[in-house]
């Protein structure tokens, strides 16, 4: 009988009991406080469709497909399943399928592993946790909800004894309204938000040259876009 060395995965941590002790008390705080502003809790499956992972974009490289080793004999190989790499799709699908039982404005929570497959670093991990909470609405939601979110994650992080922090703010429809203001066209604004996304992973120079490149934005508002976001606002 062969032996099998035990060799850990490569993005894919686990942890002794004492470490995961304190993550789950993390966990605790992040579920207790979200509860404490009314969102409620929901579980999707870790496997969703294929082409609904994909329907907004999602990178087919960074998906994890499912498959059996061995089809049976009427049975393909080929999968139309996969793991999903975040939360908001699947939150899409859920929403879309229940929206007649659900209330609205529908405040959810949701706590969940997800798997990305790229290049383990530091910081970047091919499964992870992932705490989301959406307010989705009927229309306009308010900007009441937004304002919500940092105070959350100013308990959650006061209560965990992180020590000092900084709340970055991420608002699309100020986004939006900024990159109108510099010229950027109504069309290219999803792609041109999905290239700023990647500013921590690939560097603010990589950034440029995909939005100049490949979207078509000049130098000088491909750089004006780069300070908005980045440059903290005056206090």
């Amino acid at each position: 009988m062969a032996v099998i060395t035990p060799k850990p995965m490569s993005g894919f941590p686990e942890l002794l009991p004492e470490q995961q002790i304190v993550f789950n008390r993390c966990l605790n705080i992040v579920r207790t406080n979200f509860e404490l502003f009314g969102f409620a809790p929901i579980e999707t499956p870790s496997v969703e469709r294929k082409d609904v992972l994909t329907s907004k974009g999602g990178e087919e490289k960074e998906i994890y497909a499912i498959s059996r080793l061995v089809a049976g004999p009427d049975e393909s190989t080929d999968t139309e399943f996969a793991l999903h790499f975040d939360l908001t799709v699947p939150l899409a699908r859920y929403v879309a399928q229940h929206k007649e039982k659900l209330t609205f404005p529908f405040r959810r929570y949701q706590v969940q592993k997800v798997w990305r497959g790229e290049r383990p670093q530091k910081g970047r991990y091919r499964e992870l946790y992932q705490c989301d909470i959406d307010v989705i609405g009927r229309g306009n939601v308010g900007l009441i909800n937004d304002a919500e979110i940092p105070s959350i994650i100013y308990r959650i992080f006061t209560q965990m004894a992180i020590g000092a922090f900084v709340i970055r703010i991420n608002n699309r429809r100020l986004l939006q309204g900024f990159y109108q203001h510099v010229g950027v066209a109504d069309e290219r604004i999803p792609d041109v938000l999905r290239a700023v996304d990647k500013l921590d992973k690939i560097g603010r120079d990589k950034v440029i040259d995909e939005l100049v490149q490949r979207w078509g934005l000049s130098a000088e508002v491909a750089n004006a876009i780069l300070t908005f976001t980045t440059n903290p606002s005056p206090h």
